[in-house]
């Protein structure tokens, strides 16, 4: 019986160094796909936060026309002025969160841009000028691909 048991001990072997370099190997070629898959993935998620903040600027500043009879007379305090009513509207540069860099009256006050700084460095702009014509426009870091729908310098 204690010879079966010594059998059995020696026949039950674990994996060989070949087999554990293979799935090492395996998982490396996953791992290398992987990867740049979702670091792209974050940089997309950072401009869409960053296009998110100009909407909500954008809500924000129509809020602020409504109650000064539907001018945008801000002079240079509109990014303190923006933040005065939605206080959830970051001011200050961020390297880790997208924030409101610039918020100007546009044609003495008719209307008002708006400009986001997303983590990759890329801006969102939202004009509305006088006449309530909407331009969306952005800028991409110089040398990178568009990412998060920014073509043409608009998105």
């Amino acid at each position: 019986m204690l010879y079966r048991l010594r059998q059995r001990a020696s026949d039950e072997g674990g994996f060989t160094l070949i087999e554990l370099l293979v799935v090492i190997l395996i998982i490396g070629i996953l791992a290398a796909i992987a990867i740049p898959a979702f670091l792209n993935q974050k940089s997309k998620a950072s401009d869409a936060s960053a296009k998110e903040l100009a909407r909500t600027a954008e809500t924000t500043a129509e809020t602020y026309a409504t109650d000064h009879s539907g001018e945008y007379k801000w002079g240079t305090e509109g990014l303190k002025e923006l933040n005065a009513y939605e206080k959830t509207i970051p001011i200050v540069a961020s390297t880790s969160e997208a924030y409101l860099e610039a918020a100007t009256e546009v044609e003495s006050g008719k209307g008002y841009k708006v400009t986001t700084v997303s983590t990759t460095g890329d801006k969102y702009s939202i004009e509305k000028t006088g006449t309530g014509e909407v331009k969306r426009t952005c800028t991409t870091v110089s040398g990178k691909t568009p990412e998060g729908g920014c073509v043409n310098d608009a998105w």
